[in-house]
């Protein structure tokens, strides 16, 4: 079992920038693909990006392709999302997820989940 935590929200204006990062500790965190989800007030989760085992592959929704970009690094078992030119519609609490399997867009395929981490963009 593998246990996360996110961190590095806040409240930025729109146009700015945050990094999240999601720290991983119980397992080998290299034997797990990766992805962020966020969820904003009354709606449902929603898949944001993942990356693979090895990091060599990246995806994205297409809402946020050109924006924001994830990366890893396997020595620190760290995750991250940068945000760039934030937009109001991507306030929401952002989750990180791990699972074994690569390539998952569907936050009921992700067996390990974070706490979660609040980002609010103003207008």
């Amino acid at each position: 079992q593998v246990q996360l935590v996110e961190s590095g929200g806040g409240l930025v204006q729109a146009g700015g920038s945050l990094r999240l990062s999601c720290a991983a500790s119980g397992r080998t965190f290299s034997w797990y693909a990766m992805g962020w989800f966020r969820q904003a007030p009354g709606k449902e989760r929603e898949y944001v990006a993942a990356i693979s085992r090895s990091g060599s592959n990246t995806y994205y929704t297409n809402s946020v392709k050109g924006r924001f970009t994830i990366s890893r690094d396997n020595a620190k078992n760290t995750v991250y999302l940068q945000m760039n030119s934030l937009k109001p519609e991507d306030t929401a609490v952002y989750f990180c997820a791990a699972d074994f399997s690569d390539g998952l867009s569907s936050s009921n395929e992700y067996a390990y989940w974070g706490q979660g981490t609040q980002v609010t963009v103003s207008s």
